[in-house]
Formats: structure tokens, C-alpha cells, sequence
């Protein structure tokens, strides 16, 4: 493998468990964006280590600028901010890589893995893709299978580990945290960055050569907390309103729904 693409989140990063910590401009959220950087560079140090020569880290969470770039290894290139693409969490992906790893990821709109849990941002109550709840894992997955790039590495959250182990049993999976109601149980955090630093180490040594297989076919359903958001929705091209707070869309095409996505959601 030479070429490793890796998308960070901080909801699922070791410990989190109040929305606060995960702001930019909260005191309390500079510990857990340090924590956030030291997951990150586990991985990326598993990955020189595997002899991985370019690695591009999305800083994928709120503003996009939540990584110190001077905790990451020297072949780290860093895209901070947003581009303003459908590609979202997943900018700067294309054919050229051979694995991704996410860190930091977490459970679910629409579920309890996690006290934090959502999918894209607090606007909506679910949103469903083929009948299932679609984490931000699941997206992003699905969006580096559109590219035939596969999935090698997860942590966060541990509902979110045993989903993305049914996905794909090959994917190495490193559960940080679980979920109990409004509270977040969490491993130590040095531990977290050694089970993080070894998993993916072996998941990059066995060198995954498939991709997920994308569905021929997608429907996706929101259901938003706010009803004039599926009234606003359903004016996009092919979407429908099938319910006050629901937005309805079919494609076969994956880039068709990351586009809904982007200007809908």
C-alpha cells in the first residue's frame, strides 16, 4: 500500500460525551481535540510503519480545523476547512489511494450508540438509506467504494464498530467508547492510541484489495426535526416530501445522492 486516505471525526474520539466538548471555541474542547490529534497520528504512524508513503488526513469535524498539524508525521499532508463539495468529509479522495481509515466516527442519527449521535448535523431526526439508519460511516464508506478505494480502518464508538464489522468483517475496528443514555464509558485514552496504533497496523499490513460493493440501487428518507426543512428539501430535483417532516429520493447513482445530500440535509 502507498497511498492512505483518512477522514477524522471527534464525536467518537476516546472519552467525548458533551457537545460542548466538541466545539472550536470551547475552552473544554481543546483536550479532546489534542485526543482527536493523537488518534489520528496513531494511525498515521501505523501507517509509515507499513511503509504507506502519502497519507491525507480530512479534518473532518465542525470547522475543519481541529488538528494541530505539528502532532502528525512529516508525509502527512492535511486538508483543513471544507472545499464545499458533495464529497464532504471525504474531499480530496480519489482512485489513487489504496485504503481508507476513519478516526473518531461515531454512532447514527436515529440511535443510542453514542451520546452524541447524528448523522451530518442536528437538523434531522434520521436519515435512512435502503431502509437502515446511515452513519456518517456508512456515507463516507459507500462514497470511498464510489472511487473502488477500501475501507481498512474504524474507531469510535462501539455500536458503530460491531455495524461496520457487518458491513465488512476485513474492516479492523477499534472501540474507544460505548454508549449508556446521556453518558459516554470510555477505555483510557493512552490505551485507546495503542489499540488504535496496533489494530490498524495489522489492518494495513493485510492489505484489504476490495472495495465495499455499492447497491445498485438507493433510497434515501429524512425525517427533520423542523417541518419547513422537508417542505424546503422536497424542491430539489427528484426529491419528494412524503410527510410533514419527511424528504424521500431515489437514484442509482451514489454521486447523484451525495449531491441530495449536500443541498438537502
Amino acid at each position: 500500500m502507498n497511498k492512505l486516505y483518512v477522514s477524522a471525526d471527534i464525536e467518537g474520539v476516546c472519552g467525548i460525551a458533551d457537545w460542548k466538548e466538541t466545539e472550536l471555541a470551547e475552552a473544554q474542547g481543546a483536550y479532546f481535540r489534542e485526543q482527536m490529534g493523537r488518534e489520528v497520528r496513531a494511525v498515521c504512524e501505523a501507517a509509515c510503519g507499513a511503509g504507506v508513503g502519502e497519507i491525507l488526513v480530512k479534518d473532518a469535524h465542525d470547522s475543519g480545523r481541529n488538528i494541530n498539524p505539528m502532532a502528525l508525521p512529516e508525509n502527512v499532508r492535511l486538508l483543513r476547512s471544507w472545499t464545499r463539495s458533495p464529497l464532504s468529509m471525504m474531499a480530496g479522495i480519489d482512485e489513487s489511494f489504496d485504503g481508507v481509515a476513519f478516526v473518531g466516527y461515531h454512532s447514527a442519527a436515529g440511535t443510542n450508540g453514542n451520546p452524541l449521535a447524528h448523522t451530518m448535523n442536528g437538523n434531522n431526526v434520521h436519515v435512512l438509506v435502503n431502509g437502515e439508519p446511515a452513519s456518517e460511516f456508512l456515507i463516507n464508506s459507500y462514497t470511498a467504494a464510489l472511487f473502488s478505494v477500501p475501507v481498512l480502518f474504524l474507531s469510535g464508538d462501539r455500536m458503530l464498530c460491531e455495524r461496520a464489522a457487518r458491513l465488512d468483517p476485513a474492516i479492523g475496528t477499534v472501540a474507544v467508547s460505548e454508549g449508556m443514555g446521556g453518558a459516554s464509558l470510555s477505555i483510557h485514552p493512552n490505551l485507546a492510541v495503542a489499540k488504535i496504533r496496533e489494530t490498524a497496523a495489522a489492518a494495513f499490513a493485510a492489505n484489504a484489495v476490495h472495495a465495499l460493493k455499492l447497491p445498485t440501487a438507493f433510497h434515501v428518507e429524512i425525517r427533520f426535526r423542523l417541518h419547513h426543512l422537508a417542505y424546503r428539501g422536497s424542491f430539489y430535483p427528484g426529491a419528494k416530501q412524503t410527510g410533514p417532516f419527511e424528504v424521500a429520493y431515489s437514484s442509482g447513482s451514489w454521486m447523484e445522492v451525495l449531491q441530495f445530500l449536500f443541498f438537502v440535509l
